[in-house]
Order: C-alpha cells, then sequence, then structure tokens
C-alpha cells in the first residue's frame, strides 16, 4: 500500500518499470511506440526488420528476438520513465529476474491470439516473487484469430481473477480501431499510423461499455471500502477517486488493471503510458529497502543466525544504499554494472562500500543509459537506475556508504541445465578463449565454464541451447576468438537413494607435524527440489560455532562431486552425528577435510541415482494432430498433464519431459503438423532418470 512519509518531491516523478512477456508477444515493440511517442527516438524501430533501439546486440536483430535487458529513460507528461525491456525467451529469464529485483512496476504484455503462454506464467511469478506491481496489455488485437474475451478467460484461470479490465476494444482482427477507457468512459479510436494521434469520443457500443465497467466497479469496490459504499449507493463516483482507488489496489498487489491494443499498429500505446502514471508506484510509493546489518570480523563478514534488519528510505539525503543487479563488458574490455539506487546519492570519484566483496572502491564514471549509448552524469540520486564503471562490482553486489554498511537481498540464480565442448580454433587461441569465458561468466550468471580433468576439455554450461549458441556468436564476434562446438549435452545431478552412516578420517602424520580430524555423518534423501541440507545432531562439547561451519563447509563440499558419475549431489540431507577430538592433535582444518571424506563415504554406502532436468513443454497444434503429438511425447518418456483449446481449431498440449529426448522436437513437430505447431519449454525442476 502507499507509504505515508516524507521524501523528496522529486520521487513521485519518477516510474521505473519493466516490459515482460513470452516470446513474440509483442514487449520490444511496445517499448519502442513508447520511445517514438515521448520523442526519445524520431523513427520507430521494428523488431522484423532487425532495427529496433533496445534490440542493440547484433544477436539480437538477427534472430529478431531480445536477448539482454537494455535500459532507457524518456519523459512524459512531467513524469521521467527508466524502462526496461527484458528478454521472452526462457534460456535468458535471468535477465528478466535481475530486472524485476529492482523496478518498482512492469507491464505484462500478452498476445492476443494466444493469451497466457508458458513464460508468461515464468515472468509472473518472478513478479510475484519479488511483489511488483503491475499492469496487463494484451497486444495483436488486429491480428487473425485475436480474442480479448478469451484471452481474459486465459488470464484469470492461470494468473488470477484479480486481473480486471479497464479497457474494452473497439472491433476485432483487421477491424480493431481502438480502446473504450472504462475508467472516463471514452473511447480512443486511431485512423492514421501515428500512435500519438486519436480521437476521443463517446463509447460506440455504450451499452457493453456500462456493462464492462459495473464489472470493474464490483472489483474495485471488493478491495476498497470507499467505492463499495458509493457504489451500493448508487451514487457517481469521480474520475479522480476512482483511480485512487485503483492505484491503491495497484500497488497493494491485490489487483491487476488490464489495457489492450496493437503495438505494431499504432494503437493504444499513450493511455497504456497514462496508465502507468496513474496505477503504478513511484519509488516514494514503495516501503523501505530493507537490509540486514554486517557484522565483520578479523576474517571478513560474518552472518548471524538471527541478523539484524535495517531499512533506508528513498531519500537523497539518506546514506547510500545501491545494488548492482548487472554486469556488463564494454568494448574496451571494461566493466560497467548497472545499479539501482534505493537511498542516498552515488557521486562519481566518492568512495563506496561492496559490502558483498568486502572492499571499498571508487565509481570512476556514472552514465545515463539509452540501450548501448550512454550520457555521463556526475552523480545519481534514490530511484534512479544508472551505469557505473567499477572493476569490482558483479551482480546482485551491495553497494553502500563506507559508514553506514548494509548488504541487501542479492539476485535470484539459476543453474544451467545444458552443456557442450568448446575449443579454439588453434592452439595459440586458448588462453584468450579462457579470458573470454571468465568475462562472460562475469556478465552472466547463468552461465558457467570448467575444465573437464579427465580430458582436458573446456565445457561451457547454460540455460539452453539457444543460450550457449548465442554465447558461441558473440565470442566469435566480439572477442575475435574462432572456436568450435561440440554437441549440446545434458547437465545431470545424483542423489543418494537411501540412508547411510560413514566417519570421515583425515590424518596427516610426518616428521614436521601430526594432524587429526575425526567427523561422523549421516547422509539420506531429501525431497526432491529441497537442495542440500545440513543438520547438526552431534553433541560433543568441543564443537564451536567456528568448529560446526568448518565442518558444514567441508560436508558441503563432499556432495559436489557424487561416486556414481562425478556430477553434484542435490537433495540430499546431511546430519553431523558426531566428531572426536585429540588433544595436540586435532585442527579445525582437519575435520573439515574429515566432513568432506565422510560425505563421500556414506554416499558410497547409500547409492546414488541420476537426476535429469525435466522441462514443462506447452506444444500448441492443429486438432487433427493433436493424438500424433501425444503420441511423440510419450515416446520421449513425457507426461501430458493437460489438454486445452489454443484458439479456433487448436489445442494446446502441456507435458513434462526430460530434456534430454527434447533434442530436434522442433523438426519433428513440424513434420507432424505440416509446420503449423509450435512449442515452447521451460525448465520444471530435476528428477529421477
Amino acid at each position: 500500500m502507499t507509504i505515508e512519509r516524507k521524501l523528496p518531491k522529486y520521487l513521485s516523478k519518477i516510474r521505473n518499470i519493466g516490459i515482460m512477456a513470452h516470446i513474440d508477444a509483442g514487449k520490444t515493440t511496445v517499448s519502442e511506440r513508447m520511445l517514438f511517442i515521448t520523442g526519445k527516438t524520431h523513427k520507430m524501430g521494428e523488431v522484423h526488420d532487425g532495427e529496433a533501439t533496445m534490440d542493440w546486440m547484433v544477436q539480437e536483430q538477427e534472430r529478431g528476438i531480445t536477448i539482454t535487458s537494455a535500459v532507457t529513460q524518456f519523459q512524459w507528461k512531467g513524469m521521467e520513465f527508466h524502462l526496461i525491456d527484458t528478454p521472452g525467451h526462457v534460456d535468458f529469464t535471468i535477465e528478466v529476474e535481475r530486472s524485476l529485483r529492482v523496478l518498482d512496476g512492469a507491464v505484462a504484455v500478452f498476445d492476443a491470439v494466444h493469451g497466457v503462454e508458458s513464460q508468461t506464467e515464468t515472468v509472473w511469478r518472478q513478479a510475484n516473487k519479488y511483489k511488483v506491481p503491475r499492469l496487463c496489455f494484451v497486444n495483436k488485437l488486429d491480428r487473425i484469430g485475436a480474442d480479448f474475451e478469451r484471452a481474459m478467460a486465459s488470464i484469470h484461470e492461470r494468473l488470477g481473477k484479480h486481473c480486471v479490465p479497464i479497457q474494452l476494444p473497439v472491433g476485432a482482427e483487421s477491424g480493431f480501431k481502438g480502446v473504450v477507457d472504462l475508467v472516463r468512459m471514452q473511447a480512443y479510436l486511431w485512423s492514421s499510423e501515428d500512435p500519438a494521434h486519436f480521437a476521443t469520443v463517446a463509447p460506440p457500443d455504450m451499452a457493453a461499455a456500462t456493462l464492462a465497467r459495473d464489472a470493474m466497479l464490483e472489483r474495485v469496490a471488493d478491495v476498497d471500502d470507499a467505492i463499495a459504499e458509493a457504489y451500493l449507493d448508487g451514487q457517481e463516483i469521480p474520475v479522480d477517486t476512482l483511480v485512487a482507488a485503483l492505484r491503491k489496489a495497484t500497488i497493494a498487489g491485490v489487483m491487476v488493471p488490464v489495457l489492450c491494443g496493437s503495438a505494431l499498429h499504432n494503437k493504444g500505446i499513450p493511455p497504456l503510458l497514462d496508465a502507468v502514471v496513474d496505477y503504478l508506484p513511484s519509488p516514494g510509493d514503495i516501503p523501505d529497502i530493507t537490509g540486514t546489518l554486517p557484522v565483520f570480523d578479523a576474517k571478513g563478514l560474518v552472518k548471524t543466525d538471527e541478523p539484524t534488519l535495517i531499512t533506508r528510505p528513498p531519500d537523497d539525503k539518506a546514506p547510500l544504499a545501491a545494488l548492482a543487479y548487472k554486469v556488463q563488458i564494454m568494448e574496451d574490455g571494461r566493466r560497467m554494472a548497472y545499479v539501482r539506487i534505493y537511498s542516498g546519492t552515488l557521486v562519481a570519484g566518492e568512495p563506496v562500500f561492496n559490502t558483498t566483496r568486502r572492499q571499498e572502491e571508487k565509481p570512476a564514471r556514472l552514465f545515463e543509459m539509452h540501450a548501448n549509448k550512454r550520457t555521463k552524469i556526475e552523480k545519481a540520486t534514490a530511484g534512479y537506475i544508472v551505469g557505473v564503471m567499477m572493476r569490482h562490482a558483479y551482480t546482485g553486489d551491495t553497494l553502500c556508504s563506507p559508514k553506514h554498511p548494509i548488504l541487501l537481498e542479492p539476485v535470484g540464480l539459476y543453474e544451467p541445465v545444458i552443456s557442450q565442448t568448446i575449443e579454439p580454433s588453434s592452439l595459440r587461441e586458448r588462453d584468450k578463449l579462457l579470458e573470454t569465458l571468465g568475462k562472460l561468466g562475469e556478465e552472466d550468471p547463468t552461465f558457467r565454464w570448467e575444465e573437464d580433468k579427465s580430458t582436458g576439455d573446456l565445457l561451457i554450461r547454460g540455460m539452453g541451447e539457444l543460450h550457449l549458441d548465442v554465447l558461441a556468436d558473440r565470442i566469435k564476434r566480439e572477442f575475435g576468438v574462432d572456436v568450435r562446438v561440440g554437441k549440446p549435452q545434458v547437465v545431470l545431478l545424483e542423489t543418494v537413494v537411501k540412508s547411510a552412516d560413514a566417519t570421515g578420517l583425515f590424518l596427516r602424520d610426518t616428521d614436521e607435524d601430526k594432524i587429526h580430524g575425526e567427523v561422523r555423518v549421516r547422509v539420506e534423501p531429501n525431497e526432491r527440489g529441497q537442495g542440500i541440507r545440513f543438520e547438526n545432531a552431534a553433541t560433543d562439547a568441543f564443537i564451536t560455532p567456528a568448529l560446526l561451519a568448518g565442518i558444514r563447509e567441508g560436508a558441503l563440499e563432499g556432495t559436489k562431486a557424487g561416486p556414481l558419475g562425478g556430477f553434484p549431489m542435490d537433495d540430499v540431507v546431511v546430519t553431523l552425528l558426531g566428531a572426536t577430538w585429540r588433544d595436540g592433535l586435532s585442527q579445525p582444518l582437519a575435520f573439515k577435510i574429515a566432513g568432506s571424506i565422510a560425505v563421500r563415504e556414506a554416499a558410497k554406502s547409500a547409492g546414488t541415482a541420476y537426476l535429469e532436468p525435466i522441462m514443462r513443454a506447452e506444444v500448441t497444434v492443429p486438432d487433427e494432430n493433436v493424438g500424433e503429438v501425444i503420441g511423440s511425447v510419450n515416446q520421449r518418456r513425457g507426461q501430458v498433464e493437460n489438454i486445452s483449446d489454443a484458439g479456433v481449431g487448436a489445442k494446446l498440449v502441456e507435458c513434462d519431459v526430460p530434456l534430454q529426448r527434447m533434442f530436434g522436437y522442433s523438426t519433428e513437430l513440424r513434420s507432424i503438423t505440416q509446420g503449423r505447431g509450435n512449442f515452447q519449454m521451460r525448465f520444471a525442476r530435476y528428477d529421477r532418470v
């Protein structure tokens, strides 16, 4: 809800928003129209022509998709927008995650033909995770097969009935002309290709508009007592009162206003901009940012069991608190961090403390960003998103005042599910390739690389085939390293199949020294998807918190390579049963190593099994091909979960399928459906092979 605080007036004029959607729903086109209408650009860049301002990477322009989240600023009716256009492809979902972590509001874009799609649900859950207020924009209403009512039915079914239309379309498909504003009971009709030029008239179908407005008022009355009282008494509700009630409900997360239009054909964007101003929060409307008070000792940061929570208000006079949510390697090799400032003022050349890295650094330069273009600025205050040239900031790092340390919640991460080998075309380029892989790893938290110790091969890991394909292309083009890549392979994990106890003994006996450590542990299966859990059941008095932390660290290291195939273990409970201390011989390091040995021995005794990534696939097919598609899914060890309508003459088949059986599926689907079927998939979970 709106927080009443005495804050700087400029905050109310800022809107930090993101555009999120399933791939091909039109979110980048929405962003491009916003830039044109507000005068930030003087040409409407088209995604299909490879000319979109926000899709500035060569890989984005060639593929016609958004890969990296781009930031820009523009003005609209005295308000300052900071906008992030996020990717829609599941392989780049980390870009959505870290953007939503720092945004105050979001616009979810839907294809009016398909309604809610697989990645729509993913980005919606991400917005729920960070409690981001949002609007919905049902796009592409001029397409053949577009149906606003059907799109709304899918939104209500899969996202919730708190999504409430505040607009109705005028016309459908090729006859789509504009929208009806149910709040003001006005229709906006477009008759030219100029998105800023439209006529304001009375709703063409007043009966339908009145019925829809009453439905909207009923939903607002459910969450606002003043509106409920006026509505039940039959009173006319002033527009300002209704807007204020909608704004309050939207910021509180109990209502999501739904708008509509066609971004490609320039209909509905000015009212969408107005809705962002009217209903989405400013930095001053959200609660103070909460972090923990870091405690330091001689060795660095100490995390206590019950951390002290502290807050920072969105005030430029308060101590600095900011989050680096993304890192980009620039053309000249320097590193730039994208930073959201929650409180205080960030000044170029003045020292800041990186709480996460436990080091002080002076930002070299600050930039206002417009996609890949930068405008140098001297300082930035609370509420702003800026680019900062820093040598040591990484994704998720907290930047704060050296005298007032705070540690903010980092950005959520995802584990790679697919890998492939990569090698330079010549051995003399190997060192350059290793350096390049390191830089890409700094940019992308979902990218991993390592050297296979048994074969010497370099392995790269990512979120999908497209993710790795784009990275390999960037290595060649941006960094000038000619590489060859192998076939994609699935990243497996291991888990224990039963409970087992074991003792780990570390004993080093040399002429100079004798060191002893002995640890007893039990490993047992954890619930699927719950990861590694360490528990302490030991009662030995000599096990201090510091010693316990060392044993825990060693035990977790022991889960990094399972006995079956050397893959990391997952979904395992490790319980410390006890330890043995020998005066004069026992040292903390020995207990850490013994803990690792004990876990490995216990896993051998328990036995392990492979876990493979399971994907949730959504296959859209013509009615006559549903049976063949189900048969194909079954052959791939998949399980059909649901079949529903996906428009006229089409069905949506939802199924869970092992990732390793989905390679080449797009070719098979095209063959089955004569090119009319398509599918999307996202990671669902790891499960037993």
